[in-house]
């Protein structure tokens, strides 16, 4: 008896084995081809929008206005300024805390105003900012799409033959790519401005602190921190449009909500990997050292 069912172990195991392969075969090849959707998507988006913005620089009788640009700067870039402070303004307090105990040790306590200001403007504004904006604009701008797509006023644009990536998805783009610039410059002040009020409460030198922080401070930097900005802020208006557009008539507020979330998520991942690649390639290269 035992041996028999000895015998018969292998082929219950072969039918498990193989069902297994195939689960997570399928698994993997259809994360992938979402993925290369994903993708291929956003690219076609970009493209489109890029010529849109060209048509609208180029054609004036095919610009938008200002006021739609003007009125995303203020609803995604301006209104987010108070959390953009309070954040940087605690990080640029907590950041030398954290450091100065063990740089005094080495009798280098000043240098904490060394290193804030350098991770500042090269990482830490232009990132967190982004990841805060991805949150306050991002999800709004996919709410904001996917309700309209399920309203069906994107097919009413379309029967009245305006291009909605021109009238929706321009604006939009623009806004977050110079907002996140403009903040970027906000966070870097608060970011340094609160590392030098920790800098008073650790007992420095005022003045050693500021020429510390001037020598950190070069333009190099401060322009490679300024074209990631531009580019994490360029991928979450992307993201934001291309998860809101994707949503269909039928999803009702599901659809919006689930747009929501992973246009939050996906911006975060992206500018992670984004931050990841540009401190690779500056480094790697000696670009903006």
């Amino acid at each position: 008896m035992s041996q028999s069912s000895s015998k018969l172990e292998p082929k219950k195991q072969a039918p498990l084995l193989i069902k297994t392969l195939e689960a997570v075969g399928g698994f993997v090849i259809n994360k992938t081809s979402q993925f290369l959707i994903f993708i291929g998507g956003i690219s076609f988006l970009l493209f489109d929008s890029f010529l849109a913005t060209m048509g609208s620089i180029f054609k004036p009788t095919r610009r938008a206005g200002q006021s739609p640009l003007i009125f995303q700067m203020v609803r995604v870039g301006v209104r987010a300024i108070p959390i953009v402070l309070l954040i940087q303004l605690a990080i640029g307090m907590i950041l030398p805390l954290q450091m100065y105990p063990k740089l005094d040790e080495f009798g280098q306590g000043d240098q904490v105003a060394t290193v804030n200001a350098i991770a500042a403007i090269r990482e830490l504004g232009p990132l967190m900012t982004a990841i805060v904006l991805s949150g306050f604009a991002g999800a709004s701008i996919a709410a904001e799409l996917g309700t309209m797509v399920t309203a069906e006023e994107i097919n009413a644009l379309k029967t009245m033959a305006l291009n909605p990536v021109r009238f929706l998805v321009v604006p939009r783009l623009l806004a977050t790519t110079i907002m996140m610039v403009v903040l970027t410059v906000i966070a870097d002040i608060t970011m340094i401005f609160g590392g030098w009020l920790t800098g008073m409460k650790l007992g420095l030198d005022p003045s050693v602190f500021y020429f510390m922080t001037i020598d950190a401070v070069n333009i190099s930097g401060f322009v490679s921190g300024l074209i990631k900005a531009a580019v994490y802020g360029l991928l979450i208006g992307l993201i934001a449009c291309y998860q809101g557009l994707s949503v269909k008539p039928w999803d009702g507020s599901e659809g919006v909500g689930q747009a929501t979330t992973l246009t939050v998520v996906y911006s975060i991942v992206a500018i992670i990997g984004a931050a990841a690649i540009f401190t690779v390639i500056f480094y790697s290269y000696g670009i903006f050292n």
